[in-house]
């Protein structure tokens, strides 16, 4: 029947036309602000938590967002999910108190305020430190301020007048209080060593802070002339002119040279090139000669198992003129390239055949493993590059100045002139290098002064701090699941944590160091005075308070005796600001540790990683039970967004375009385990998608004008069989959102409630309700019947949704008639009682699958004009045995479920009968058919519907003859 009632004047007025408050159009942009401050003025979120104030408690804590700038779409996407989880487990009877938090310490606000310093210009050396500390603390403040606002305008529930931030007084005094119990169990110590440092920024960084980018490097092989005892143990070299020939791409740490390392299980080979004798891995020869001389090199064909391949092979054999294991070689010198030095051959475990010569040229102040084999030998550990990247005056006055990069052509062309340059000087090699995460710049390893936090430390017992640690790591529930052997391989392999950054803006590692011996004094007794301050008066205590204060009038340099100190002056990695979240505000106002941590993918080597450490470093125990982490924002085509390319999805253009709600149901319809895709096309499909909804619920709500569930409900034992179907259906979808909400699958919520409206709701049964609904007796059972299924629908849809279509769920709430509670928060999550009889969903799928196939049949009758709407339609069944059994049984119920006038069922098939589709329903073999022909009767002027009733004692039909006479 068509949704348009008949204009019959005498009639109109007596049908149950559909009417709601609830528009059809969501006006979102206008609706959206609107709700904001109705949410607000009513006080929902503090009555959603005294609501729970007994239940048990569900921590969703905040992986703080850096206070600078204005959100991105990857923000949004973070704090929706996290708004998703908390809605939830508030409905489903759990308190989650979501308190909203900012990273607020760190070089980007130093740069920002130094910039606007600039801008203003302001000489920041003018400015005392307390005034640049109160400066980086307004800047921060001001972001918290604005990025506060624009996360609340996508719907994000929280305690958002009482948020954490890391300048907080009681945070900063807190991280201090954790940096002495560290420093309690002596897990603190300062050394010189390798650490990422940025030339740009002309600090230390964290693995954390590091990326790996595409970078095109020099691809230099060098030639260390061997040192005369070589030939006491090799005597077959005695006279010969022999080279240890080593691969680099840094050319700049050369002049930093001071061993070459090879694997004591490899065998080297002493091989003839022109008047010189190399020495190199065995099996990577051929690859050597192929770089620096490739005309010692043909190629030969080589019969295998899986048929002939071409292999390099050397020209002359005969010039391979001795063979060494690596572990015969420790201890040979060789000539510096171009100083006037000689290094040593060292044994190390990390030379690899993958890549180069099976000979590292090993700077232990600019590499790792470098750093490692230098201790185990006693190699200083030199570092000739300044904090700014350029070369102090021990390089030699070629290089002294030069920046390190700038230096590798001038480098190489002292290795040209030296003659140690064994291939090209402009041959490069592409490959990935670390660059600073923040500035973009390729960053150097240097040897600098640092303190760490040091994973192969004794910490329990035979246990070290790393071993600990991971066997946290193993308790935690990691969903996907590869988070666990992501962080896993991470931490299993990470080197010592560099806790001090060389900056101004954050919280000062409270150390002293004697001024007679240069001793640093440890003491975890002046942390703790130390912190007293700092929750007094913030950091600026540490600065412009005497250290000796905090130590102790009487207090003495235990190593050497006397009384006067300075402070250390570095500050603590921001990363570790971060991490101490779980005890400056989870141990105060929640529990640790918390139920979820929930970040994108990158925080395994970040928040996660750093929050286990210092969880697990003071408190022996993981300060998450869970952790969930989603992919990265990228473009329609997964291209990676930015403003170069000009594909910068911002969150606010879409809310002015498409609303809040709309961003939200791209979060929960995006299955954010993978990255996630961003387009104007994504969003205009998601509109489609949220119409659906809308329009589903807005028929729901238009039928219930004039229904109470006090007054009119139908018991469900007592409702029509396609009503206690639709309940049965409804309870099915509530099971598959609950369970989908529970294992974070938020995708799966969005897919089950759009099939469930837009199939089993709109296409078939709102579609066999209108009748009933518009046309039957207003307050008859049959239609009371189905406005308490509508009324279920509407409330249980509006509470599955709640927590995706938050704006949505609550503008329709507010028009359910006799809602229990004043917001659709506050309704709890749905638990439906009903199941769907086994017996009755089998009847229906049978029933629907002919109605189906009855409607192919009555849209061709309708294209060849023999009739026009379904109403003027008689259809004509056949079919034989269980088949014919089954509809002869339901055959009173078949108009409605067809919207056709009548339903017979022959004997005979017509001669324009056609076969039906149905062996789904009814098996193979089962051979039903329909045929169309005109309704018997005239058409009822209130319903449309043809009968032989009409004119027959009335002018409308029997069933309208009833509804006239209520």
């Amino acid at each position: 029947m068509s949704d348009t009632p008949p204009k019959d004047k005498d009639f109109k007025d007596s049908v149950n036309l559909p009417r709601t408050d609830f528009p059809m159009k969501g006006n979102l942009a206008q609706l959206e602000p609107r709700m904001l401050g109705w949410w607000a003025e009513r006080g929902i979120w503090g009555k959603i938590l005294e609501q729970n104030a007994d239940a048990e408690p569900f921590v969703l804590p905040d992986g703080p967002p850096y206070a600078n700038g204005h959100l991105h779409a990857g923000h949004a996407l973070n704090k929706v999910l996290k708004d998703i989880v908390v809605k939830y487990r508030n409905m489903s009877g759990r308190r989650c108190d979501f308190i909203p938090g900012w990273d607020t310490h760190g070089l980007p606000i130093e740069q920002a305020v130094e910039k606007r310093l600039k801008d203003k210009k302001v000489d920041k050396r003018t400015l005392s430190r307390d005034a640049f500390l109160e400066a980086c603390r307004a800047y921060a403040l001001e972001f918290v301020d604005i990025q506060k606002a624009e996360f609340q305008r996508l719907g994000v529930f929280g305690s958002w007048e009482q948020p954490y931030k890391t300048l907080d007084f009681t945070y900063e005094a807190q991280e201090i209080r954790e940096l002495a119990a560290f420093a309690r169990r002596g897990m603190l110590y300062r050394r010189k060593k390798p650490v990422y440092w940025c030339l740009y920024d002309q600090t230390a960084l964290a693995e954390a802070e590091v990326e790996y980018e595409n970078h095109t490097s020099p691809s230099v092989y060098v030639a260390f002339q061997a040192g005369a005892e070589l030939a006491e143990r090799v005597p077959s070299l005695k006279g010969k002119d022999v080279a240890f020939v080593i691969w680099t791409t840094t050319p700049w740490t050369l002049p930093s040279n001071l061993a070459v390392a090879v694997n004591p299980e490899f065998e080297y080979v002493f091989y003839q090139l022109g008047t010189r004798v190399i020495c190199v891995a065995r099996e990577l020869l051929p690859k050597v000669l192929a770089e620096v001389k490739a005309d010692e090199l043909a190629v030969k064909r080589v019969e295998l198992p899986g048929g002939e391949v071409s292999a390099a092979a050397l020209v002359d054999p005969s010039r391979i003129l001795a063979y060494a294991r690596g572990e015969e070689l420790e201890h040979l010198t060789y000539q510096h390239p171009f100083y006037e030095r000689r290094g040593r051959v060292l044994l190390g475990e990390h030379v690899t055949l993958e890549a180069g010569t099976g000979l590292v040229h090993t700077a232990p102040g600019h590499g790792q493993e470098d750093y490692e084999v230098g201790l185990k030998y006693g190699l200083d550990i030199y570092n000739p590059v300044r904090p700014d990247g350029r070369y102090d005056d021990t390089v030699g006055p070629a290089l002294e100045g030069r920046r390190v990069f700038e230096a590798n052509p001038d480098v190489i062309q002292l290795l040209v002139e030296k003659g140690a340059l064994l291939n090209g000087a402009t041959d490069t090699v592409a490959h990935t290098y670390p660059h600073c995460w923040r500035c973009r710049n390729p960053v150097i390893l240097s040897a600098t002064y640092q303190w760490f936090i040091p994973m192969d430390a004794p910490f329990h017992g035979t246990q070290t701090f790393r071993q600990v640690v991971l066997e946290q790591v193993d308790k935690v529930q990691w969903v996907p699941s590869w988070g666990h052997s992501r962080i896993r391989g991470m931490l299993e392999t990470r080197p010592d944590w560099t806790i001090s950054r060389q900056r101004t803006w954050g919280v000062p590692i409270c150390i002293a160091y004697c001024e007679g011996c240069e001793e640093a004094v440890v003491s975890p007794e002046l942390m703790e005075r130390v912190a007293a301050a700092v929750e007094k008066e913030g950091v600026g205590v540490w600065y412009r308070t005497p250290v000796k204060d905090f130590l102790g009038a009487d207090f003495q340099c235990p190593r050497c005796g006397k009384g006067e100190f300075r402070r250390e002056t570095d500050i603590l990695d921001v990363w570790f600001d971060s991490a101490c979240m779980f005890s400056a505000v989870l141990e105060k106002r929640q529990r640790i540790p918390a139920d979820l941590f929930l970040e994108g993918s990158d925080q395994h080597r970040g928040w996660f990683h750093s929050s286990m450490l210092v969880a697990v470093g003071t408190r022996d125990m993981s300060p998450y039970k869970a952790c969930l982490t989603h992919g990265f924002v990228v473009d329609g085509q997964g291209e990676k967004m930015s403003k170069s390319r000009g594909n910068v999805v911002a969150p606010d253009k879409v809310i002015q375009q498409y609303g809040a709600e709309v961003l939200r149901l791209w979060v929960a319809a995006s299955d954010y385990r993978n990255d996630v895709r961003l387009s104007d096309q994504i969003l205009k499909g998601l509109s489609e998608g949220y119409r659906k909804i809308r329009n589903t619920v807005r028929y729901a709500l238009s039928n219930l004008y004039d229904f109470d569930p006090a007054k009119h409900a139908v018991p469900e034992a007592e409702l029509l069989p396609l009503d206690r179907w639709a309940l049965g259906r409804l309870a099915e979808v509530v099971a598959r959102v609950r369970k989908a909400y529970e294992d974070y699958e938020f995708h799966l919520v969005y897919a089950t409630v759009v099939d469930f409206v837009a199939g089993d709701l709109s296409a078939v049964y709102f579609d066999i309700l209108k009748d009933r609904l518009y046309t039957w007796r207003a307050d008859g059972q049959p239609r009371r019947g189905a406005q308490t299924v509508l009324y279920e629908v509407a409330s249980v849809l509006l509470r599955l949704l709640a927590p995706v279509m938050s704006f949505t769920a609550e503008e329709a709430w507010q028009t359910l008639p006799g809602k229990p509670v004043e917001s659709v928060f506050l309704g709890g999550f749905p638990v439906v009682s009903a199941k769907l009889d086994p017996a009755l969903a089998e009847r229906y799928a049978k029933l629907f699958a002919v109605r189906g196939a009855v409607q192919g049949v009555l849209e061709a009758a309708r294209r060849d004009k023999r009739i026009g709407s379904s109403l003027e339609a008689r259809v004509v069944l056949t079919a034989e045995g269980a088949a014919r059994d089954f509809l002869q049984a339901n055959l009173a119920e078949l108009p409605g479920l067809f919207i056709t006038s009548q339903v017979e069922l022959a004997d005979v098939k017509g001669a324009a009968a056609q076969t039906l589709e149905v062996a789904q329903a009814f098996g193979e073999g089962v051979r039903v058919t329909a045929e169309v022909l005109p309704a018997h009767g005239e058409k009822c002027p209130r319903c449309w519907t043809y009968s032989e009733a009409v004119g027959q004692g009335g002018d409308v039909c029997l069933k309208c003859r009833e509804a006239l006479a209520a």
